[in-house]
């Protein structure tokens, strides 16, 4: 009976470390990729506490509607600015050009911008900042925003993919010190892509 009663404990142990491992893959490369950088340690915004019981981040569906063909505009002579953040650090950026798409039929614009204080490292001199505001900002996503990793194009065409928005650091913790998404990035539009507002 003994014997009994630990296999089916060990099966429901395996069963359990299986679902949290589901749970953590996501459903695209982006979601996988993200979700386990909030569980690795070394990586993760969280406090340890919220680690520890954390199985995944929520995300809107994927939607391929959210995949836009931009045109990439470089504005030239401009000058490094102070960008305001969550603390009392001012970043350091640069306009580095506009990006003009549709979505769902309506006509955007967007600025995107380079980190100055990245210029230096070599896995970024191509890394363009695109941070935004939309619609569903404090209801279904964060309520300050959301970021997109860009690089920066050969040429005037570029794709931007909303379902990989993700939230600035300090959703998950206070302590760090994210940039301040400027007013003139608002999208007038529900962008029901990405990551969604965190929920301990």
């Amino acid at each position: 009976m003994k014997t009994l009663v630990s296999v089916v404990l060990g099966v429901l142990f395996l069963w359990s470390c299986a679902q949290k491992k589901q749970e953590l893959q996501g459903e695209t490369e982006f979601q996988r990729k993200l979700n386990a950088e909030f569980k690795d340690a070394s990586k993760s915004p969280l406090k340890d506490k919220d680690r520890r019981d954390f199985n995944g981040l929520d995300f809107f569906k994927f939607d391929s509607t959210y995949v836009v063909q931009a045109v990439f505009t470089r504005t030239e002579d401009e000058q490094p600015f102070k960008m305001k953040t969550t603390t009392d650090r001012l970043a350091t950026y640069i306009k580095y050009g506009e990006v003009s798409f549709k979505l769902k039929n309506e006509d955007f614009k967007l600025n995107v911008y380079q980190d100055q204080d990245l210029l230096e490292d070599e896995d970024f001199k191509d890394y363009l900042f695109l941070p935004f505001l939309d619609d569903t900002n404090g209801e279904e996503t964060y309520g300050a925003g959301r970021y997109i990793d860009l690089s920066i194009p050969s040429g005037n065409q570029l794709t931007i993919d909303f379902n990989t928005a993700y939230n600035p650091y300090c959703a998950y913790n206070a302590k760090f010190s994210c940039p301040i998404v400027p007013r003139e990035n608002y999208l007038d539009a529900e962008v029901r892509a990405g990551v969604k507002d965190y929920k301990k």
